[in-house]
């Protein structure tokens, strides 16, 4: 279980501890956003197909990371950092405080937002309700996650800029002799961006090896199978040529993410490359491939035949959307 000290700051109400195993806060995942996507007519469903057990793993299992700061409904948008705007802080705090110790996230993928809060229920650091805020006006719980949304520390969307933001975090602990990791989740789109090998050649440079990234290998994009858009072919190849050291795992093997965790990697940064299947859980959605980005029901028909299937697949009721 991952290591949750006591805050420096309280939270409103107690979070109760979780007792589940990895495996089932997966489940508890799929199956949260596979609601909302139906309540909502549409949603990010299958980054939550590949990318459950990855964040599943990281929150219940790997993070060393404190209690929440923030409160369990998040308040509202609070504006953007300014001089007279003092009470201004991050969705960092529902990751625990930045003590020298814990670890710290970088979230990078933003439009994988929904499932990044899914998690966070899921593991109790974030009520349930909070999903009604989603992709409100004045909500800061974002549909593509910005840096005041919950679990995001910066604002990083899907261009690459997420590894980049790490390293340099991590090389900056590491010079106020911090002893807390700086891990990050991104998308294999990221590697289509010369900035990703420019952070890992960096930080192997400099030595960073408080640096983990676990890269979730879905093949997939916006504009459809990564492969029909740029082939960005051998990327284990590339990142071991540019100083990283690297594990290529099943990322649905929450056994094998541990023991890629454990590789050693003194003096170079980590990388995990998680490959995984954009319809993990969810077999109805294979019908629909290459466009699974972000899905859309062409009708009724469409959405109650999608919400009968997936419900049988993850073992819940369909989904009453007609309140």
């Amino acid at each position: 279980m991952a290591t949750r000290p006591t805050s420096t700051k309280p939270r409103k109400t107690p979070r109760r501890p979780n007792t589940r195993t990895t495996e089932e806060i997966a489940l508890g995942i799929r199956r949260r956003v596979f609601e909302h996507t139906i309540r909502n007519n549409g949603g990010y469903l299958s980054q939550a197909c590949s990318a459950a057990e990855q964040l599943a793993w990281l929150y219940n299992e790997e993070l060393h990371i404190g209690e929440p700061t923030l409160p369990p409904l998040p308040e509202p948008f609070g504006g953007v950092p300014s001089a007279t705007n003092s009470g201004y802080h991050t969705g960092a705090g529902y990751n625990g405080p930045a003590l020298p110790q814990f670890d710290r996230l970088i979230f990078a993928p933003a439009h994988y937002a929904l499932v990044a809060y899914a998690t966070l229920i899921e593991v109790g650091r974030l009520a349930p309700e909070a999903l009604g805020q989603f992709n409100r006006d004045g909500s800061s719980v974002e549909m593509i996650g910005a840096e005041h949304s919950p679990g995001m520390e910066v604002h990083n969307g899907t261009l690459g800029v997420g590894l980049s933001t790490a390293a340099g975090l991590a090389w900056g602990r590491r010079r106020k002799g911090e002893t807390g990791r700086v891990w990050v989740f991104m998308s294999d789109g990221e590697v289509e961006e010369g900035q990703t090998w420019e952070a890992v050649q960096a930080a192997a440079y400099h030595g960073i090896d408080t640096l983990n990234a676990i890269v979730d290998v879905n093949a997939q994009q916006c504009d459809g199978a990564m492969s029909s858009v740029m082939d960005v072919r051998d990327i284990r190849q590339k990142f071991e040529a540019f100083g990283a050291v690297v594990a290529e795992v099943d990322g649905h093997d929450v056994a094998a993410l541990r023991r890629a965790a454990k590789t050693p990697h003194p003096g170079q940064p980590l990388i995990i490359l998680a490959k995984t299947n954009p319809f993990k859980g969810m077999n109805h959605l294979e019908r629909r491939f290459p466009r699974l980005h972000y899905v859309r029901f062409k009708d009724e028909a469409d959405r109650a035949a999608t919400n009968d299937a997936i419900a049988a697949e993850l073992g819940v009721s369909p989904v009453d959307y007609s309140r």
